[in-house]
C-alpha cells in the first residue's frame, strides 16, 4: 500500500477549469497533476489538482493571474 502524504488539493466547479489548470501548469513548468476528487471531498466536477502543500499560496496567485476559476483548496493526506 502506498504511503499517504499531505497534498494541496484544488477542486473546480467544472471540467473545463480543471483542464485549463493542467494545460497552463504544464506550459509554465508548475508541478502537480490532475487526480480524481478524493472521496472525502465533494466537488462540482470529478477532477482536482494535486500539488505540494508548500506551493498553495503560489498556486492561488498563479490561478488568479491566469483567470483559472477554482472552487476550494484543501490540505489533506492522500
Amino acid at each position: 500500500m502506498r504511503k499517504k502524504e499531505l497534498r494541496a488539493v484544488i477542486t473546480f466547479q467544472n471540467t473545463t477549469s480543471a483542464m485549463a489548470m493542467e494545460k497552463i501548469c504544464k506550459e509554465n513548468g508548475r508541478r502537480g497533476r490532475l487526480i480524481p476528487v478524493p472521496r472525502c471531498i465533494t466537488a462540482g466536477c470529478g477532477l482536482a489538482w494535486s500539488a505540494n502543500p508548500q506551493a498553495r499560496l503560489e498556486l492561488e496567485q498563479f490561478m488568479k493571474e491566469n483567470a483559472i476559476c477554482y472552487d476550494q483548496i484543501y490540505e489533506i493526506e492522500i
